[in-house]
């Protein structure tokens, strides 16, 4: 068992290459999902894993994706599902799998029904709030060349640089602080198990004071 996760493990590697969304990324979440499924019962620990390492492996691909079409939660469950069948998983291991990493993304309007995906769902999204979800945020802002802060108003940035799909026009023009009062502070609404909850509360409390401090360091 340990010998196929480290050769899919090494797959996923392959196939990242945003700083924010890279291995350490996946290990994160990989054992978040551990964490947060020791407190929920009759959780499949096979298929949480390995949806948990396969997540995210069609990220890049989205990103550099000029179209704008890829959905990487989408085509990650078709190329999760090709390396499961060629690693000798079962028909139906392949399906739950593939359910999970379909549901983990906040904005694809996919409702995870099995707690593996609940799991995978709440775990990514802890990743991306409190300090680690700053760092990653700002290490992507720094590969878009976004400024540090954005004085505006959430109605205003949305009108001038949110289309009608709610994806963003121009990211050179986000900010990390819009991305938290448009996204991230609203992370713990979302989330559907206790501890992540849980979790979540401190991690938000953390990120308000930061922007908080950041805005008086910066404007007074």
């Amino acid at each position: 068992m340990e010998k196929k996760y480290n050769e899919i493990l090494s797959i996923v590697q392959k196939e990242l290459s945003c700083s924010a969304h890279d291995i350490d990324h996946i290990l994160r979440v990989y054992n978040l999902c551990s964490y947060l499924s020791k407190y929920e019962e009759n959780v499949d620990e096979e298929v949480l894993s390995l949806a948990a390492l396969l997540h995210d492996i069609a990220r890049a691909k989205e990103d550099s994706d000029s179209t704008r079409t890829i959905k990487h939660e989408v085509l990650g469950s078709i190329m999760a599902e090709k390396i499961l069948k060629d690693k000798g998983y079962s028909e139906e291991k392949i399906q739950k799998i593939k359910h999970c990493i379909l549901c983990h993304r906040f904005r694809s309007g996919n409702e995870p029904k099995t707690i593996e995906g609940k799991i995978l769902f709440d775990a990514d999204k802890l990743d991306a709030i409190g300090a680690v979800g700053i760092a990653r945020a700002y290490m992507l802002a720094g590969e878009f060349g976004q400024s540090i802060y954005l004085d505006m108003s959430p109605e205003e940035y949305k009108s001038k640089n949110i289309m009608e799909n709610g994806i963003i026009n121009d990211f050179s023009k986000h900010t990390v602080n819009m991305e938290y009062e448009l996204k991230l502070k609203n992370v713990g609404k979302k989330l559907h198990t206790k501890k992540a909850k849980e979790m979540a509360e401190e991690r938000l409390k953390f990120m308000n004071e930061f922007f908080n401090a950041l805005k008086r360091d910066i404007f007074k």
